[in-house]
């Protein structure tokens, strides 16, 4: 019966140790897990043209990419980058859009000259791949690490995390305890 008592006090040592090393808002009730979705605004150029520009992660400009422009999940406007990876997509009124391309999106507001905001930009620069995370459905299957069946996705939860560590110190803890020969 002592030895049962050592194995959880020895448990329960090693879950305090682990709480006590994880940063604190990992702990936080209620801690936002993804980044609020950050809207860029952009400046349309004479005529409601929108320029932009599709790179890969590594900077290198990306041709014949389709880009798509859409408004509440419909499409509005589409254009195709040239062998620089810039495009343009005409037409365009203000307002906001979601841009998508080469495997990520992200949410613009679209300004006239006269009525822009001064940190406005001149054009867009899409990263391939770089998607705004938490935008995912339960079904997707894009690869981006923030969906349900991904492991990147329950790494990043405090709690997988502490009861992986708490394990990965009571296990051998316990083993050590169980090993010892019993007094005569």
């Amino acid at each position: 019966m002592m030895k049962g008592k050592g194995v959880i006090r020895g448990a329960l040592m090693s879950l305090a140790v682990v709480g006590v090393c994880l940063p604190q808002p990992l702990l936080a009730a209620g801690a936002e897990t993804h980044p609020k979705p950050i809207v860029q605004d952009v400046v349309l150029q004479d005529g409601g043209v929108l320029l932009g520009k599709v790179v890969s992660p590594q900077g290198i400009a990306l041709s014949k990419v389709p880009v798509s422009l859409q408004d509440q999940r419909r499409e509005v406007a589409r254009g195709v980058t040239d062998q620089n990876g810039c495009f343009a997509v005409r037409g365009l009124r203000t307002g906001v859009y979601q841009l998508v391309g080469a495997g990520s999106h992200g949410t613009c507001r679209m300004w006239t000259r006269d009525s822009a905001p001064p940190t406005s930009q001149p054009g867009v620069l899409l990263v391939a791949g770089d998607t705004i995370r938490g935008q995912c459905s339960d079904g997707c299957d894009s690869g981006c690490g923030n969906c349900k069946g991904s492991l990147a996705f329950w790494l990043a939860n405090p709690w997988v995390v502490a009861g992986v560590l708490a394990t990965a110190v009571a296990v051998p803890v316990a083993v050590h305890n169980s090993e010892r020969p019993s007094s005569p």
